[in-house]
């Protein structure tokens, strides 16, 4: 595909998992004609790689591979070279927090003490360090620092206790893990959607979330980049208020996108309140970014529809509203797992009320797979801790296929949303 200067300021995103909406690699190159019709021009490909599955791929194993039941490296190779003939990009999900227990650096740091790999991680004799560094799945876990019993101290993990962090103090941390995006870079990708971007850095007496010397880094993973793939985009996910959010642009040397968690929450108390007054403020601060730069917006994505730069009121108003009944919460109850359609009781036109709303605000809009097609939540199986899953079931073919031969259909009526924005 020919470079175009920012393409990402035109970018219509769809996000999916390969084996929720095509089964494999070769699969979603068949179906590429389908994002055409809809009016999407670039493809977010949620966690590829292979991985003992623990948080549906964000625990990654290898890098530089394909989880075999995807296809292969060359089956990735493949679909990517056909998006780039249709004009549709691709950007595909990079996980620069933390690794897999399961990844070879874990597997050889946790041998010894002193196994050159240590470094890659953080470790802690007593697990008391980093006290005030969040904890960011506290339905799952009660604290960060993980007991090892093959070296008998602790790891740090800010998500699942099999998410080991990386130490990115180590030099060899940031060689390696930009060697394997440019591994992907030299197969095509268009871009990579930086998971947790905003917790690498931990530093006592902190946080650890947006910490400069985080803002630093980027800002050298974007360098280094940029001497030879230019065109490549970095899509920052960081739950922080706008201000902060703002910083993951940096002065147009950092990310070229950053997702406006904070617009998520007023978008969606505008379809709850009726009124756009919180709206139309959270939009007047979002502006004021780098012209080279562009947020991306979303009313949700594969995770918790993240209230955190809510009051508390708001927050739990909201809540009220998405997830009546509460069978979905996450994280305490301070979020809930929720598809518009199963939010929006699977109402027709509030479900294009919606969209409409979404696709009406300055922004690179992202479409999550099956939101098209008013696919609904999972129903509760089993009281699983992680709700998260309940909006990641498989997409729905017989219902998409009979709606593409309606125009009438939600599908075609949101494509014809999507397309009017172009």
């Amino acid at each position: 595909m020919n470079a175009r200067t920012h393409w990402w300021k035109n970018a219509k995103l769809y996000e999916l998992y390969v084996d929720g909406f095509a089964g494999t690699f070769a699969g979603l190159a068949e179906h590429l004609p389908y994002f055409t019709q809809l009016g999407v021009n670039c493809l977010h490909i949620l966690p590829h790689f292979p991985s003992p599955m623990i948080d549906d791929g964000y625990d990654v194993a290898d890098y530089r591979g394909v989880r075999s039941e995807l296809g292969t490296i060359e089956d990735c190779t493949r679909f990517i070279e056909k998006a780039h003939r249709l004009g549709i990009r691709v950007i595909i999900d990079f996980v620069l927090n933390h690794t897999s227990d399961q990844h070879p650096w874990f597997l050889e740091a946790r041998r010894s003490r002193d196994n050159p790999k240590r470094d890659f991680y953080l470790w802690s004799e007593s697990g008391t360090a980093l006290a005030g560094a969040i904890n960011a799945f506290p339905d799952i876990k009660s604290q960060n620092w993980i007991p090892d019993p093959a070296t008998g101290d602790y790891y740090f993990a800010t998500f699942y206790p099999q998410q080991p962090d990386l130490n990115w103090d180590t030099p060899q941390v940031f060689e390696a893990m930009v060697a394997n995006m440019e591994f992907w870079a030299t197969r095509g990708v268009d871009g990579f959607r930086l998971d947790a971007a905003s917790h690498l850095v931990k530093r006592e007496g902190t946080t650890s979330k947006g910490l400069p010397e985080t803002h630093q880094l980027l800002k050298r993973i974007r360098r280094r980049l940029a001497t030879r793939y230019p065109d490549v985009v970095l899509l920052a996910e960081a739950v922080q208020d706008i201000v902060s959010s703002k910083e993951y642009f940096g002065a147009g040397d950092e990310c070229h996108m950053v997702y406006n968690f904070p617009l998520t929450a007023h978008l969606w108390l505008a379809l709850c309140d009726g009124s756009r007054s919180s709206l139309d403020a959270a939009l007047a601060r979002s502006s004021g970014i780098p012209e080279s730069c562009q947020w991306a917006t979303f009313l949700r994505n594969h995770d918790q529809i993240t209230l955190d730069t809510l009051g508390s009121e708001e927050r739990h108003r909201l809540i009220d509203f998405l997830d009546p009944k509460h069978e979905y919460l996450f994280n305490k109850g301070e979020a809930t797992c929720m598809r518009i359609a199963s939010a929006l009781h699977g109402n027709t036109e509030r479900i294009l009320e919606a969209t409409d709303l979404l696709y009406s605000v300055p922004g690179a809009p992202i479409m999550y797979y099956g939101d098209e097609i008013g696919m609904q939540n999972i129903p509760v199986r089993n009281r699983e801790l992680d709700t998260r899953r309940y909006v990641r079931g498989p997409f729905d073919w017989n219902t998409a296929n009979a709606q593409l031969k309606d125009p009438t259909s939600l599908l075609n009526r949101i494509s014809r949303i999507i397309k009017r924005t172009q």
